[in-house]
């Protein structure tokens, strides 16, 4: 084998071992030049030799997946409380109440007594009335006359019903002034003071003066 083709071939090789290796390693790769005159490439720190400087190579790095952040758990709910007994007390089931104005009052029992967090909800004729209310007494104002559907739940902080009673029904009559004048004729006192005898229909007294006079 003639010097030149030995020479090609050891370049071959050493190009082929540069192209094998990672950067880490080319970055060690060292040449000379031996008895013979040939160039020698080697891993191998020699005397006289010289470092080679290898080019970084077009290899794209995958970038790092950024760690994906945990989503915030929501916190977990409570187990649901369970009330023994719940009812409405006042008033009683299919009782009939008379007021002018269409007011009542609803009153609830409960047992346990109320939780912490935990709320009545008065439903009339199956609708929400008013706002949630620790308070077991709800008033009512001016309701139509009729037959009406009462029910009350507790409910808790997550606005889950925890309880709620049946429907119970009540009937409101709301009499008119007249009918409680014929009912109650209104007396001397009551103008002004109950609300179907007013004032400007007080009757006037009769003078006392000079009673023997006709």
């Amino acid at each position: 084998m003639s010097a030149d083709l030995k020479h090609f071939c050891r370049l071959a090789i050493a190009l082929c071992l540069l192209l094998g290796v990672s950067q880490s390693v080319l970055a060690q790769v060292y040449t000379y030049i031996d008895a013979d005159g040939n160039r020698v490439f080697t891993d191998q720190p020699h005397r006289n030799a010289k470092k080679v400087e290898i080019a970084p190579t077009n290899r794209v790095d995958q970038p790092t997946k950024a760690p994906s952040r945990a989503s915030k758990a929501k916190p977990a709910a409570s187990p649901i409380f369970h009330y023994q007994l719940l009812r409405i007390l006042a008033p009683e089931p299919d009782s009939t109440i008379r007021d002018i104005e269409g007011n009542l009052n609803v009153t609830v029992s409960n047992d346990p007594e109320l939780q912490p967090d935990h709320l009545y909800r008065l439903l009339l004729d199956s609708n929400p009335y008013g706002e949630p209310t620790r308070s077991p007494v709800f008033p009512l104002k001016n309701i139509d006359r009729g037959t009406h559907q009462l029910s009350v739940e507790i409910i808790d902080q997550y606005g889950r019903v925890l309880e709620r009673t049946p429907n119970q029904p009540f009937h409101l009559v709301r009499i008119s002034l007249a009918q409680k004048r014929l009912a109650q004729p209104c007396k001397t006192d009551d103008y002004g003071v109950r609300p179907e005898c007013p004032i400007k229909n007080k009757p006037e007294e009769k003078s006392s003066f000079f009673p023997f006079f006709r």
